[in-house]
């Protein structure tokens, strides 16, 4: 930049790269800094919406998996499918250039631009990158975890190397900065910057695998017959297992999994299409995501494009939640209805009784379950059988109220005797909803026993107790089997039999859930159900039996002649069939949701819609962002598709798109730092470190809260931060030295406040993973680095956020003289 004289209307800010195109000096000072400003921010928008291809990019080539064989001593080998990039290997080396891309080629273009010399802005973003990096967004993910959980760094070994690593980066640039060579960088000095990257990604490498004096590791066979290492890892971990559901090894959605979620959702009331899409939306956002899939979440939610997961309308929220609120019972039991929580369930306590038709008044109970902290009211009324109201017995329809906290009510119902001779007669008794639809579906719903049978008998004995039949069949699929129990010959008094069930070729806890209880008939009740869950395994396989038996009756009762029953499981081909097709459709769904397109169609087509077309889950700012970004939309979407060529050609033009865009955002920072008065330094630390950081911040953030690990919210940063010096600087630093060298000349790098800049970024490096080592292993903070009590975590979260200011100002204090340096 050149300034005419001390004034600064003189100012006249030219001598960038690419900028200025047109003949601007004769605008005002005030113009040309605001457009400039929001040219820097427009063109950040612009660096991250190709870094989302970028990622999309690197994610799809991290992804490509090779089958391999797991020999087992006493099994056939088996066949899966695993990564042929090591995940360490990737966060290291793809990933790391894809957070990290803009300021690694910012400060090679800025090298190049100018002749080979050294200049302030790229180093400068450099070091102030990490500061961000480690202080700031390191902050914002230890307040993230919601409620008080924590989360702790699971591959401690490489996060262990990469901290040392970006101390020792730091360590060794102040050494070359102002060692030996003191304002000089040597050849060799650039050669050992630039080759501490593969040292550490080697050492890393070996950190992940356990070190070579680790023998705890799986044998596996290519498909081409080649021995390879899987290092440490169990074969069973090798699957893509979420919780919920899961994958199988061929892409494909468990359909004994996607069983449990359709079931709990049609009693909801679910279409099969939105219960696919929550199917989905469970698959996505359980299992366990890479670093590239947050950081391109989080550029699509500013952005207003295709969201990274199924977004669901309200409706599909509350069942969500709803299902989520439950998820022991669901992995027990598919089959164990849950019984609602925000509704009263009214129904009768038996399924039938018998009274004689001397009894004149008997009782009816009924009884409440679910919610039982409101006050709800049903209907009761009798319908005429072979017993005929007004002849037989007298009519009954009436209002009853349940107050809050009550269980049971007792309904009272009387029988006529005409002192003639009949045979037994039948009546029943009907339960109804009262009130509005809006109520009827707010506050109760009724069970399974709307309706009881009342049999009017001559006879007053306690009864005979039996099965009805010897044996019953049910669909692999019918969820509960209902088993029923009938008391004959007499229904005085309260009686009770004992139940229990007996495995023959269907076993409990695999084909059904079994198990022994006592089964109570209250004074007239005649026929109650014992309800037994069905699992369904979603096999093809031969029908299963099993049997309840009847036992110890109680009262005066006696036992019948059928006193064990054969349940008879049968496969339900209707409901497999039923189960795959939402198994595709369930599988489209996700495969919708992969970060990377295939085809330039798919591409432009997302570019072009807001939320990639999802209008319905759109929201205002949706809109908003959407168009103020489309230009950077429509243009990148001509970037080749991560699909073609497995990923290579995408990941290359989008590489020399950011470089391009990336030197049109050094022009302008240094422009617009001139304008307003800042040294290029301070502009590097300050606005484009921002800039090309806060993508990353929100990418964390979402990392944090959603992972059950720290690895992808924090334990990258570190690793970031090394690969930034090592390629950052050490990649420009060889070619200018060794240019410089050819000429006869040494490279000269001002120590002054890159020197002064990077040992107080050392400093605050130093206590910022010391106050995370003293996270883990402190039982006050959770013994997590992320999260914990709150006291803890907001502390720690404003100490590092005081150590980023801290370093800003006395970088900002010695670039301008205002305190002595080096």
């Amino acid at each position: 930049m050149t300034r005419n004289n001390g004034t600064l209307d003189d100012y006249t800010c030219s001598n960038a790269l690419l900028l200025p195109l047109i003949s601007e000096f004769t605008w005002s000072i005030e113009v040309r800094a605001f457009l400039y400003l929001f040219g820097l921010l427009y063109c950040f928008t612009g660096v991250a919406i190709i870094a989302d291809i970028f990622m999309g990019a690197i994610e799809k080539i991290t992804s490509t998996t090779r089958k391999v064989f797991i020999n087992h001593r006493s099994q056939e080998p088996e066949v899966i499918e695993v990564r042929i990039w090591n995940d360490t290997v990737a966060n290291l080396t793809l990933m790391a250039l894809g957070s990290s891309a803009p300021e690694i080629l910012l400060s090679i273009i800025e090298i190049v631009g100018n002749n080979f010399e050294s200049g302030s802005l790229g180093p400068g973003t450099i070091v102030g990158s990490a500061a961000f990096n480690l202080m700031g967004i390191s902050a914002v993910c230890v307040a993230a975890i919601p409620g008080v959980e924590s989360r702790q760094i699971k591959g401690l070994k490489v996060f262990a190397i990469t901290a040392v690593f970006s101390i020792l980066a730091y360590l060794w640039l102040i050494f070359v900065l102002m060692g030996v060579s003191k304002n000089v960088v040597e050849v060799w000095e650039a050669v050992v910057t630039f080759l501490l990257f593969p040292i550490l990604v080697y050492l890393a490498y070996l950190a992940d695998k356990g070190f070579p004096w680790n023998k705890s590791r799986v044998s596996a066979t290519t498909a081409n017959g080649k021995q390879i290492e899987l290092g440490s890892i169990q074969p069973g971990e090798l699957e893509a297992m979420v919780d919920g559901l899961t994958l199988t090894k061929d892409g494909q959605v468990d359909p004994n999994e996607l069983a449990k979620w359709v079931r709990q959702a049609s009693r909801m009331g679910l279409t099969g299409e939105d219960a696919a899409k929550l199917a989905a939306y469970k698959l996505i956002t359980s299992k366990e995501h890479s670093r590239a899939w947050y950081r391109i979440g989080a550029t699509r939610i500013f952005s207003g494009s295709k969201k990274i997961q199924p977004q669901l309308s309200i409706k599909l929220r509350e069942v969500y939640d709803a299902i989520n609120e439950h998820p022991d019972a669901v992995n027990l039991s598919p089959l164990i209805e849950t019984v609602p929580q925000n509704k009263a369930i009214i129904e009768f306590h038996a399924i039938a009784c018998a009274v004689p038709e001397s009894v004149g008044r008997f009782p009816i109970t009924i009884v409440r379950s679910g919610k039982t902290d409101n006050s709800v009211s049903v209907r009761v009324e009798t319908i005429d059988g072979s017993a005929v109201g007004g002849q037989d017995f007298v009519t009954f329809n009436q209002v009853i109220q349940f107050e809050a906290g009550e269980l049971e009510k007792i309904v009272t119902m009387e029988i006529i005797d005409d002192n003639q001779y009949e045979p037994d007669e039948q009546f029943y008794i009907k339960l109804s909803l009262t009130g509005t639809k809006a109520i009827k579906q707010k506050d109760v719903m009724l069970g399974r026993i709307s309706i009881m049978e009342v049999t009017v008998l001559n006879d007053d004995d306690p009864g005979t107790i039996t099965f009805e039949e010897r044996g019953i069949l049910v669909k692999e699929s019918v969820g509960v089997a209902q088993v029923p129990v009938l008391r004959k010959n007499g229904a005085d008094g309260e009686v009770s039999v004992r139940w229990r069930t007996i495995d023959k070729n269907a076993v409990s806890g695999k084909a059904y859930i079994g198990g022994e209880g006592c089964l109570v008939f209250k004074h007239s009740e005649m026929k109650r159900v014992i309800e037994i869950p069905i699992s369904n395994d979603m096999m093809p396989e031969k029908d299963e039996c099993f049997e309840v038996e009847l036992s110890d009756p109680t009262g005066g009762a006696v036992l019948g002649s059928i006193t064990k029953l054969a349940v008879t499981i049968t496969n339900d081909e209707e409901f497999n069939s039923v189960l795959n097709r939402l198994a595709d459709m369930t599988t489209a769904n996700v495969d919708s949701m992969e970060v990377h397109h295939s085809t330039w169609t798919s591409q432009i087509k997302d570019a072009m819609n807001v939320n990639g077309g999802d209008i319905e889950n759109a929201t205002t700012s949706d809109y908003v962002m959407h168009f103020l970004t489309f230009g950077w939309k429509l243009l990148f979407a001509l970037v080749p598709p991560a699909g073609i060529w497995g990923g290579w050609l995408s990941f290359f033009v989008s590489l020399v798109v950011i470089g391009a865009l990336t030197a049109i955002v050094g022009d302008l920072a240094s422009i617009f730092g001139c304008l307003v008065g800042l040294d290029d330094a301070v502009t590097a630390i300050t606005f484009v470190a921002l800039g090309t950081s806060l993508p990353d911040l929100f990418a964390s953030r979402a990392a944090a809260m959603n992972e059950k690990y720290a690895d992808n919210a924090i334990g990258n940063v570190t690793g970031s931060n090394s690969v930034n010096v090592f390629l950052g600087l050490g990649l420009p630093w060889l070619i200018a030295s060794i240019y410089h060298a050819s000429n006869g000349n040494e490279f000269k790098v001002e120590a002054g406040s890159l020197g002064f800049s990077i040992t107080v970024f050392t400093i605050t490096a130093v206590l910022s993973l010391a106050l995370l080592v003293t996270r883990r292993c402190s039982a006050a903070c959770g013994r997590g680095e992320l999260g914990g009590p709150l006291g803890t975590r907001y502390a720690s979260a404003i100490f590092l956020l005081v150590l980023w200011m801290a370093y800003v100002l006395l970088s900002s204090l010695e670039t301008y003289g205002h305190i002595t340096g080096f």
